[in-house]
């Protein structure tokens, strides 16, 4: 048997998009589900266009989502001599010729079919003159004899048999004036040499395909298997804008998702394995299949996405999770070498926040004294009449000898009970005292993370700035 073996071939000309990133996982799937190899390749041929920016993005991208290559990354730019030689023979054995005609005569017969309602395609010219002299300095470029009659059919794995008739193709060019081979040719010559048996990619391919079917036929060269994934379209039905999720992968990093977050999802864009929505990567590897992957255009969910995420926020381990929260909590500078630990933190404020950047953001309290209160919940609970609350309760915190979660929501209790007033009351003054703010996780825990001093300090800020408002009040009124 023929070992598969695909191949992801992204064109650096800008960050690798979910489209791209849904092609490569769907590529590696395939291999790795049938114990085949995994080819990374970067199409650079167009040298205007291509950057070393975007290739690092790729291969930060593909790292990231832990998408590992078997061989590669290739660069098309440094085999440029392989292509060259392909050309040159194909030359000899008459399956490429030179083609001599100037822009302007091209250009001229372009505007003559289009004004007669034909297809713009080149007519042959070169081809069937080819003992026309030409001067050794002339330029020219060389285009691929494509056969006149008959028709090229392949077998989609995804959308079935699709036929071409060869005289809607014209003779491609395959090498430029600059002596330059063209995308579709490296292509190509690339498959082939790399024993490439499978080719999965998206469906803005699928009129590429006859042309490179029929070089590889020029080469005695076997076909591969092609499937073509269809589209990622925004939830209003539309091609993806910035605003629906057409940004670079490491953006989703950047937003605080998870790769495991972002494979499964991506796998769920065209792909079904009955009602199933939570995929391991392990799981992903036994049950993929082509078979299952849907003809019809995918739509990008952020919702979905953000519950995927929160998911695994909460289900995988909380020391693994913290091995990426770390990268959030430097981006908003925060110093975590006082505090609860990174793994205590994910579960203080996993079952709050969706993504590790919201994590990063509602952390710091935990970490840092805040330079003041949340205006909207201090005006709501920090009056005088939380002094007598947050002064009893600071003293039973003082008093505390062992400092755990339960110890502290005893001396809440107690607070509570002998002012006879409510818990929440009672809490909600302590919350803003402590955090800053009128939300966090249960207030036990809470308290317990920051710590008894910094809690203590806190309590006497919040009593001073209850003071100090009463004070400005006053002053007020007496004017």
């Amino acid at each position: 048997m023929i070992k598969i073996k695909t191949r992801f071939a992204p064109s650096p000309s800008g960050h690798l998009h979910l489209g791209g990133a849904r092609t490569a996982l769907f590529s590696w799937l395939f291999a790795r589900s049938l114990g085949g190899a995994f080819v990374l390749r970067i199409e650079d041929t167009d040298l205007e266009r291509s950057t070393q920016p975007a290739i690092e993005a790729i291969i930060n991208s593909m790292n990231w989502l832990n998408l590992d290559w078997d061989e590669g990354p290739y660069f098309q730019l440094r085999r440029f001599d392989c292509y060259n030689a392909v050309i040159d023979t194909m030359l000899s054995n008459g399956t490429a010729y030179k083609c001599y005609c100037s822009k302007k005569k091209l250009d001229q017969l372009r505007a003559s079919q289009m004004s007669r309602g034909e297809k713009p395609r080149y007519i042959g010219y070169c081809r069937d003159n080819r003992h026309d002299y030409h001067a050794d300095n002339e330029s020219y470029v060389v285009r691929f004899s494509n056969p006149k009659a008959g028709e090229v059919v392949f077998n989609d794995l995804i959308r079935g048999p699709i036929a071409f008739r060869n005289q809607e193709l014209d003779d491609l060019i395959i090498r430029r004036t600059d002596g330059s081979p063209t995308y579709n040719f490296c292509v190509v010559v690339d498959d082939y040499k790399m024993g490439i048996t499978h080719v999965i990619r998206g469906e803005d391919h699928i009129n590429n395909t006859p042309r490179q079917i029929n070089i590889l036929k020029a080469l005695g060269a076997p076909v591969p298997h092609y499937a073509h994934l269809s589209m990622i379209l925004g939830d209003d039905g539309k091609k993806l804008s910035k605003r629906y999720g057409s940004v670079g992968v490491m953006q989703y990093r950047e937003d605080g998702f998870l790769p495991e977050a972002m494979l499964n999802y991506l796998i769920r864009l065209g792909w079904s394995c009955g009602d199933q929505e939570i995929f391991s990567v392990d799981e992903m590897k036994r049950l993929f299949s082509l078979d299952a992957v849907s003809k019809s255009s995918s739509s990008f969910n952020i919702k979905k996405l953000l519950w995927l995420n929160h998911h695994y926020i909460n289900h995988l381990s909380p020391e693994y999770i913290a091995t990426h929260l770390v990268w959030h909590l430097e981006q908003q500078g925060i110093d975590t070498r006082t505090g609860p630990s990174l793994k205590d933190l994910v579960m203080l404020l996993g079952n709050r926040c969706k993504t590790l950047k919201e994590i990063a953001e509602s952390c710091r309290y935990f970490y840092e004294d805040f330079s003041g209160f949340n205006v909207h919940a201090a005006k709501r609970y920090l009056k005088p009449m939380a002094i007598p609350s947050l002064q009893a309760v600071r003293a039973k915190l003082l008093a505390l000898e062992e400092w755990t979660p339960a110890s502290v929501r005893e001396a809440i209790e107690k607070t509570a009970e002998e002012l006879q007033i409510g818990m929440g009351k009672v809490g909600m003054q302590l919350r803003v005292a402590v955090t800053g703010a009128g939300h966090s996780p249960p207030l036990d825990v809470t308290v317990h993370a920051i710590g008894q001093a910094r809690s203590l300090s806190r309590i006497n800020v919040a009593l001073k700035f209850i003071a100090q408002q009463a004070q400005s009040t006053s002053s007020v009124h007496e004017d």
